[in-house]
């Protein structure tokens, strides 16, 4: 009986003196890989656009406690002092010179190059350039004038690809940096299902994840890795910023009330983690919420089914279009006798 006390109380002294160690271990361990990410990116330029607020400012925090230096830009200066105050404030940063502010239109295509030249200039080089300006049109397609195709596409799609042309040069030279360079064009879930009531936003994020898959094809045996972010709904507060367009109150309800339901929209912070592990693995392609990423695999396997049911969900659930705007904007199919009658004549000279 002795003998067997012994052996118990042996075994629960080297058992607790396991744990221990493994407890040792683990919280080692933890610290290990904590001082490796805040450091994983120490020295690396990273300039991203739309980055004074929603998810690009939750990117420049990420890579900011990551070590990296910072290149923000945006057409609002005053949003973008605030977005510098806020990364001091959460210490994703340990001094306002690892920041460089740069306000500028990026659908000017003089801008962009005047943005990657400056930056150049500042910091020496730059190793990460993510797109993630952007625009949001919301309303039926009979009250979506073409004036809001072309908003959407040069601020989706040709401000990202201003800045890649700029860019790209310097990144396929970059003399004496040992890691990838890297482009991140965020799209969105909108660029591979067709959502209605979004369809200058949707042209635009077609145009872009087309683009930015076949810009990876071209780059990734030549140093420049490219990596596809297609978001879901996220709680960016983007929708305080949204063209709304039809009928204008029930637009802006049903697009609040899903941009900021977190069942079924992300956060900006976890997105921005996703994207951030993304870019260091290399990723050719991520989408963002799993509605996201089923919506994105049923369009390609049944495309006539996903258009059904969008259909449907046009039908039953999004408003009806503003006939008093319909005529303003050429829309109107059956203009009554008199309407025709009021219509002008309008001359083109070539």
């Amino acid at each position: 009986m002795r003998k067997l006390r012994a052996i118990l109380r042996t075994v629960k002294i080297l058992t607790g003196a396991t744990a221990a160690t493994a407890g040792v271990a683990a919280a080692a361990a933890a610290y290990s890989i904590s001082v490796k990410r805040r450091t994983r990116d120490r020295g690396r330029v990273v300039l991203i656009t739309g980055g004074s607020r929603g998810l690009g400012l939750a990117l420049a925090e990420r890579y900011g406690r990551a070590g990296a230096r910072l290149v923000l830009s945006s057409r609002n200066v005053e949003e973008l002092t605030q977005a510098r105050e806020t990364l001091l404030e959460r210490n994703a940063i340990q001094s306002p010179d690892d920041v460089l502010l740069i306000p500028a239109d990026l659908t000017d295509s003089a801008q962009a190059a005047m943005l990657v030249d400056h930056a150049i200039d500042h910091f020496g080089h730059i190793d990460i350039l993510i797109n993630n300006a952007g625009i949001i049109e919301v309303g039926p397609v009979e009250n979506q004038p073409l004036e809001a195709y072309r908003r959407a596409m040069a601020t989706n799609f040709f401000a990202a690809l201003h800045t890649i042309q700029a860019a790209l040069p310097h990144l396929l030279n970059r003399q004496g940096r040992t890691r990838d360079a890297a482009i991140v064009n965020i799209a969105s879930i909108g660029g591979k299902f067709a959502m209605p009531h979004m369809l200058p936003y949707v042209a635009s994020k077609f145009a872009l994840v087309g683009f930015s898959q076949g810009l990876h094809a071209e780059l990734r045996r030549k140093g420049v890795r490219v990596t596809t972010v297609c978001p879901g709904l996220m709680r960016t507060g983007g929708e305080a910023h949204a063209q709304f367009t039809g009928r204008i109150k029930e637009e802006q309800r049903w697009f609040t009330l899903a941009a900021r339901t977190p069942i079924i929209s992300a956060s900006v912070r976890r997105a921005a983690r996703k994207i951030y592990t993304a870019v260091a693995d290399g990723r050719a392609e991520i989408t963002i919420t799993p509605q996201a990423w089923l919506a994105a695999r049923v369009a390609g396997l049944a495309p006539e089914t996903t258009q059904y049911f969008a259909s449907l969900a046009n039908h039953l659930l999004l408003p009806e279009p503003s006939f008093s705007d319909q005529f303003a904007l050429g829309f109107n199919p059956k203009p009554t006798t008199a309407e025709i009658f009021e219509l002008p004549i309008i001359s083109e000279q070539n």
